[in-house]
């Protein structure tokens, strides 16, 4: 393939939201408004990986293009790769050919609810820009726990605020001021838009994502990046989760 027939490709399966690197040189969005998106994402959040994945295997949600997912790969992790929009898929299948890295990568048309009718795990999931575009997150979080074995990567946008409020384990039924006190979890909700997009519904602030993260049965929490989160999969998780989503999702198969 010759760099006129992969920049004909690229206009062709354009636009983009990852600027990928490809291996003659070309790029897929060098004018990218965010600047070179995600490679700087991606090397913030990197050295917190292992530098040798194989045998592992991840799941990348909300995939787009597949940056991620190529560089995980890169690593030597097995990837799967979902989104729900076919545009961005038909980017990740060929840019993955384009990589030579289609043998380590299953991409599927895929929702975040519809990862509940599985028992498939992962040794790490990457769990970024999704969440706050979703009607039920907490759903979603519970949903993935059940996916992850390991590691979760999580990004979500997030409402100002670094307080964290030392909360106990019980409040009585007329002591609701204390939601009030700042660094309480909190979640806004946003009506209408957020950069004139119509699916950004929440922002939860810093205290919000830990706790939100810890009641899906996350521990080990650590923001290592502007809203980026490292944590793991707390291997005591009560049942209450499992319970839910086996009530909801009663046909949960092992593909």
């Amino acid at each position: 393939m010759n760099n006129t027939s992969i920049s004909q490709q690229i206009e062709k399966l354009g636009p983009w939201f990852h600027n990928l690197h490809l291996p003659d040189g070309e790029q897929t969005a060098p004018n990218h408004f965010l600047g070179d998106f995600p490679s700087y994402k991606w090397r913030e959040i990197s050295p917190f990986l292992p530098e040798d994945m194989r045998g592992m295997r991840a799941l990348d949600i909300g995939c787009n293009a597949g940056y991620y997912t190529f560089e995980l790969a890169k690593r030597g992790a097995d990837v799967t790769a979902i989104d729900i929009d076919d545009h961005y898929l038909q980017q990740a299948l060929w840019a993955a050919e384009t990589l030579g890295l289609q043998r380590q990568i299953e991409f599927r048309r895929s929702t975040v609810y519809q990862l509940a009718q599985t028992k498939e795990t992962y040794d790490l999931v990457w769990f970024m820009g999704v969440l706050y575009h979703l009607r039920h997150p907490l759903l979603a979080l519970d949903i993935v726990r059940q996916c992850c074995k390991g590691q979760m990567v999580f990004q979500t946008m997030t409402a100002p605020g670094e307080e964290v409020f030392p909360t106990q384990a019980n409040y009585g039924l007329h002591q609701r001021e204390v939601m009030n006190e700042p660094g309480w979890p909190t979640m806004a909700f946003i009506e209408h838009r957020v950069a004139d997009d119509p699916t950004n519904w929440w922002a939860p602030n810093h205290a919000g994502v830990q706790a939100m993260l810890r009641s899906a049965g996350f521990t080990g929490i650590q923001r290592i990046a502007h809203e980026v989160y490292v944590c793991e999969a707390d291997q005591n998780l009560s049942g209450f989760a499992v319970d839910e989503l086996n009530t909801i999702f009663p046909q949960r198969t092992e593909n």
